[in-house]
């Protein structure tokens, strides 16, 4: 079988005050495109369809658009999951009529362990979710230290799939988290996240080794896979200076019995984000801004490496060149060691861990193990938006 693999759409972000809703229907159309020249058989969508768990009304309108042409005008099965940006309540919605179109979207942890038999393959779906929703999910109390971190949820998650795995068949999973393995040990998380990646710790790559291939969301870059058949499919367009430099596209993936191959196939953006680094006289020379297309043909990242006494700056830069999302000043090299490692420490630190350090500051008091449940609950709904 052959698929397209592809993730991480974020439809309605914004980068800056700009919206990107015109970047995304291009690489859309230019992903479907793919799809078509290249015959697959399914599309596999993992994770973070939306950028926000309650999504404005355009960003609505433009997915649901999408999923329309692909499934029901185009007629490819899509295989999805929700993502810890997307609202899974509310994806999840319309269940029934979306299946009998073979649109099969995964927001549960029950929904996990039913594969969908697609020909020669088993398709799982697992959608992000964190320890308190499996301890939930499994009928754990509050007091049993069981599935407290995210690598057991998986040790427990993954056996209960394998119990369903047909011996006959391939077997590919959905999913969207932070995994890691030898491969992209050296990978910069920051395009996406920091080491917690959506709040949760890395998964070892390994507690996946039962399936034929697993297709990933969540981290922007492709370089961020593990292995070769654990594969980020990265984002479709660029959603921050990290990812300025790198391609973006999705994986064609063949999955049959001699094994698995992939095969990378690059987006091309209708506007690419640019990073331009100088002193305001160099960005207002016409020898230095020649060389790119402006004006509405590029999206600019000004980082300034002065502070000019000018009083319409902006302005200045908008004339040149045309869409700026965003214009940074240079910081001292010691005021970027001291940022740096201020937001190491805080990237080392969970939510719960911060909330943790701030009660037992105020009140001089360690939190009782009922307060931490509340709090790890309460987080859990607060991340998701839906209650």
């Amino acid at each position: 079988m052959k698929f397209l693999h592809t993730a991480d759409w974020h439809i309605g972000k914004e980068l800056g005050d700009y919206s990107l809703l015109e970047q995304q229907k291009t690489a859309f159309e230019q992903t479907l495109a793919i799809a078509k020249d290249k015959q697959v058989d399914a599309i596999l969508l993992a994770g973070d369809l939306y950028d926000r768990s309650i999504p404005p009304v355009d960003a609505v309108n433009t997915l649901e658009s999408m999923l329309q042409k692909m499934n029901i005008e185009a007629k490819f099965p899509i295989f999805a999951v929700s993502g810890n940006h997307d609202g899974p309540t509310r994806l999840g919605a319309g269940k029934k009529w979306r299946e009998n179109n073979k649109f099969f979207l995964r927001t549960t942890l029950a929904e996990a362990f039913e594969p969908i038999e697609f020909g020669d393959t088993q398709i799982f779906m697992l959608p992000f979710i964190d320890p308190l929703e499996a301890r939930v999910y499994y009928g754990i109390s509050n007091e049993s230290n069981e599935l407290r971190t995210i690598n057991a949820v998986m040790d427990r998650v993954v056996a209960d799939m394998q119990a369903n795995f047909a011996p006959d068949k391939q077997h590919i999973l959905v999913s969207h988290y932070y995994v890691a393995g030898k491969q992209n040990e050296d990978y910069d998380l920051t395009s996406e996240t920091n080491s917690k990646a959506g709040g949760l710790k890395s998964i070892d790559v390994n507690q996946f080794n039962a399936f034929d291939y697993v297709a990933l969301g969540h981290l922007h870059l492709k370089q961020a896979s593990p292995s070769e058949t654990v594969q980020y499919s990265g984002s479709p367009i660029k959603f921050n200076t990290k990812e300025a430099q790198s391609e973006k596209g999705v994986f064609i993936v063949d999955v049959n019995a001699d094994g698995v191959t992939s095969e990378w196939v690059p987006l091309e953006p209708e506007k690419d984000l640019i990073l331009l680094e100088a002193d305001f006289n160099t960005l207002i020379d016409p020898e230095f801004y020649q060389q790119y297309e402006r004006q509405g043909a590029n999206l600019f990242s000004i980082k300034m490496t002065d502070r000019p006494a000018v009083t319409d700056l902006r302005s200045q830069l908008n004339a040149i060149y045309g869409e700026i999302v965003e214009i940074q000043f240079k910081q001292s090299q010691a005021q970027s060691i001291s940022r740096a490692n201020k937001m190491t420490e805080r990237a080392e630190q969970s939510n719960q861990d911060l909330i943790r350090e701030f009660y037992e500051n105020v009140t001089d008091a360690r939190l009782t193990d009922h307060q931490a449940e509340i709090i790890d609950q309460t987080l859990t709904r607060l991340e998701r938006q839906e209650d």
